[in-house]
């Protein structure tokens, strides 16, 4: 049986795409190994959004082709779609390069590979690529399900558009089905994603009176224990009116990913936004004031062509009066094809790095005042790994075992994590912390952006027999 390797880079949308090759290929008669040295096929499932992670990709293709030169070397993902005649030719490390359009062809792109001397398929964008995903590369009872792909906001500094298209929002029922199934799998925790959730049903020619609002509606009838995040949502097109449905079903989790990128006037219409620093600071209020208990996360650019110290300054005391429990921040990569790119006033990467360092500075003082809020309280974890058990280790003389998990206030891979001490010697504590459980915890102090706690009891064991695997 022919055996391949995913090396997985980029987004949770991009995960979500690993997945689905995973699937196919699987369904295909392929089989998937996590030993990369087993492969006869490496699909490198690449990020192309920004220069970093565009490097990132092609450093890997470079060690891998050192270190397994008799592989069939693929490159899939967003990089290859952008670029894919480009590296095609320029790349000889590769044998194919795949994209991330109709993501169902890559049986036969693979068999075709076998007896091909170097071979390139590009598809066009359409729709939103759906399948089974019986191997998930998460920690067991957490999922991401896409309902939207490409975006029609062409921000000035986003290539997005350019490598999955405008907007296609996945039909409600194909969406209702993936979550059903996911939840009678094991699964508790759906991180709902997208370019821009709240643009879900805008596009013309897409069934009338469907919005992000009649989907959680239809969310919220779905049988199951199970919770539900929302990840990313455009500032300027929140529609409030889906507080209403989060705060009806509390399985909705309250958290906000709204990336703001700016809190300079001048600087957001540059970026092609409507909104402003007002409107943006009255979202963050009227969430506030509607779920005094919401958590918010956000992302920001610094260094965007034109960005005076002035407007560098507005954005940080922008970031003092929001306080979000969250933050990313990131120097802008200047991108050809964009809009942007053309910007005069281009900032030096020492400054831009210097904006993001001191924005960073500040979120973390923010973060820890959030947090501490947190302490002497008992939460919900969800158990991701089990870390240690130190009495079957012959190195440590500590007498707790350590696990490390999430609160319904930690999104996957952004966030800070909880730790947890259980002890390994109690039989039903070792049973309980187990990954993919659902434990309560009483947290005893913050240790920089994680907070530490101790196991209190099993709240849901999800373990369950079923043919999904999972891969972290």
């Amino acid at each position: 049986m022919t055996k391949f390797f995913i090396d997985q880079h980029g987004c949770a949308k991009n995960q979500t795409d690993g997945e689905l090759i995973a699937g196919y290929l699987l369904k295909r008669g392929f089989a998937l190994t996590q030993n990369v040295a087993e492969a006869s096929f490496i699909i490198i499932n690449s990020c192309g959004f920004i220069e970093s992670a565009k490097k990132e990709s092609i450093d890997a293709v470079m060690s891998i082709r050192r270190n397994f030169p008799d592989a069939k070397i693929i490159l899939a993902g967003c990089l290859a779609q952008r670029y894919a005649d480009i590296l095609a030719d320029s790349m000889p490390e590769l044998d194919g390069v795949f994209g991330n359009g109709d993501l169902s062809k890559i049986g036969d792109f693979m068999e075709s590979l076998a007896s091909a001397q170097k071979t390139t398929q590009i598809f066009p964008q359409s729709g939103v690529c759906g399948g089974e995903r019986p191997v998930l590369f998460n920690y067991p009872a957490s999922a991401y399900v896409k309902i939207t792909e490409g975006c029609s906001n062409h921000c000035s500094f986003c290539a997005i558009p350019l490598i999955r298209g405008e907007l296609r929002s996945r039909p409600q029922s194909e969406i209702i089905t993936e979550i059903q199934r996911l939840v009678d799998d094991g699964i508790y925790e759906i991180n709902l994603i997208g370019q821009d959730l709240a643009a879900y049903g805008r596009e013309p020619g897409f069934a009338a009176g469907f919005s992000l609002r009649t989907l959680l509606e239809a969310l919220s009838a779905l049988p199951g224990n199970f919770v539900m995040r929302l990840l990313y949502i455009h500032p300027d097109h929140f529609d409030l009116g889906i507080l209403d449905v989060m705060i009806k079903d509390p399985r909705f989790l309250h958290y906000f990913d709204i990336p703001f990128q700016s809190g300079d006037d001048q600087i957001i219409r540059k970026m092609n936004r409507t909104g402003s620093r007002a409107a943006y600071t009255k979202l963050v209020e009227d969430i506030r004031k509607k779920i005094p208990d919401c958590v918010i996360r956000t992302t920001f650019l610094t260094g965007f062509s034109g960005e005076s110290d002035a407007a560098a300054e507005n954005t940080k005391s922008f970031l003092s009066d929001i306080r979000p429990v969250w933050s990313g921040c990131f120097p802008y990569s200047r991108e050809e094809g964009t809009p942007a790119y053309s910007f005069k006033g281009k900032i030096p990467a020492r400054t831009a790095k210097s904006r993001a360092d001191a924005l960073t500075a500040l979120q973390s003082q923010i973060t820890a005042d959030a947090l501490e809020k947190f302490v002497g309280t008992e939460v919900s974890v969800i158990v991701e790994e089990v870390i240690s058990a130190p009495r079957d280790s012959e190195q440590s003389d500590c007498d707790e075992a350590l696990a490390i998990g999430r609160a319904w206030f930690q999104a996957p891979d952004v966030d800070g994590n909880v730790v947890v001490r259980y002890d390994a010697d109690d039989p039903a504590q070792a049973d309980a912390v187990q990954s993919g459980n659902i434990i309560k915890v009483m947290i005893l102090a913050r240790a920089d952006v994680d907070l530490d706690g101790r196991f209190v009891s099993l709240q849901y064991d999800l373990r369950k027999k079923s043919e999904r695997k999972f891969i972290f």
